[in-house]
């Protein structure tokens, strides 16, 4: 073959790589993205669930599904911060329902709307700088710390409440909070979109990002790179007490009732969505949509026991089962990659 003939050969003519061991390789790097694996899985459920009930996939149970697992996927994106750094906030769901009744308080004393949002907010900012205190400052491990503050706020509602729900009177444009709509969109479930979005990007774009990551990877290495891991910390804990606050005051928006239990037992259901959604609690590792996705998964997992007629106790088991497999998986990949 001449040169002109070689220089005018067609691209197609030329052997290349493989493109079937291409593509094999490339489809088993995506199964190693944690997120992704997870809303594969969610999506099995979801058909799954639909196969066995033609309500599942109806607009009206699904934006009741959405506005339901909200609160769980908003409070998850404080707490997988958390998480990342190495650490736990058990004291999120006091946080919510502390924040909840201090909002209701204020209505009743009849401050404007903008107070009595920013005083719950301020329990939030509270409980996380106290969390972040003990932590940092004294050294006490966060799960003492916040099981401490845990028990501190929910000994707080009894005692102010006397067990007694505060119902007080509210304005009908706070009520649009936890109650309105944005077309089909619950505002909840727009507020969680919102907050998933601006937090991935301080998570993945931003110098604070890095440095939540370097903390939870290598504290030692990150503090010796100029890490200042200590604020850090006290950062990503204000961070999810306050946002835990917000989900306690769309929480009472939604409902206009203050309980005395209410956020009892919200850590457990927020600390599985972050790890079903892929974060490591040994930290270093997490991401927000990961999160998020876990509560949604959790969140239809519940839905779809109502729908086919399960026994709803079997809504724990179930979840239970489902972070036991999330936690193994992600023990069972760390110690693979160890070897």
């Amino acid at each position: 073959m001449s040169v002109s003939e070689r220089q005018t050969q067609s691209p197609l003519q030329v052997p290349g790589p493989d493109t079937g061991t291409q593509l094999a390789a490339r489809f088993g790097q995506l199964l190693k993205i944690r997120e992704l694996n997870v809303f594969i899985a969610l999506l099995a459920v979801g058909a799954l669930i639909s196969f066995f009930t033609p309500y599942f996939l109806t607009t009206n149970n699904l934006m009741g599904v959405f506005r339901s697992f909200s609160m769980t996927a908003i409070m998850s994106i404080g707490m997988v911060m958390v998480i990342i750094t190495g650490g736990i906030d058990l004291s999120v769901g006091s946080a919510m329902g502390l924040s909840s009744l201090v909002t209701a308080l204020c209505f009743q004393l009849g401050e404007p709307t903008a107070v009595c949002v920013a005083a719950g907010l301020a329990v939030g900012l509270i409980f996380g700088t106290i969390n972040g205190l003990l932590i940092t400052g004294i050294g006490l491990p966060p799960f003492i710390a916040t099981l401490g503050t845990l028990s501190i706020g929910r000994g707080l509602m009894y005692i102010i409440t006397h067990g007694v729900p505060l119902t007080p009177d509210t304005p009908e444009s706070f009520a649009v909070l936890g109650q309105g709509y944005i077309s089909l969109v619950p505002v909840p479930v727009a507020i969680m979109v919102i907050m998933m979005i601006c937090f991935s990007i301080l998570m993945t774009k931003t110098r604070f990002g890095r440095h939540v990551y370097a903390t939870g990877g290598n504290e030692i290495a990150a503090r010796l790179s100029g890490v200042k891991t200590n604020r850090i910390k006290l950062i990503v804990y204000i961070t999810s007490s306050t946002i835990a606050s917000l989900a306690g005051i769309i929480s009472f928006s939604r409902y206009l009732s203050a309980e005395p239990a209410s956020g009892f037992g919200a850590e457990l259901d927020v600390i599985a969505a972050a790890a079903i959604g892929g974060a490591s609690l040994s930290g270093g590792i997490g991401s927000v949509g990961g999160a998020v996705i876990g509560a949604a998964l959790a969140g239809i997992i519940a839905n779809g026991v109502v729908l086919m007629n399960i026994n709803t106790y079997a809504q724990q088991a179930i979840t239970g089962a489902v972070i036991l497999i999330a936690v193994s998986m992600d023990v069972l990949r760390t110690n693979n990659r160890r070897s």
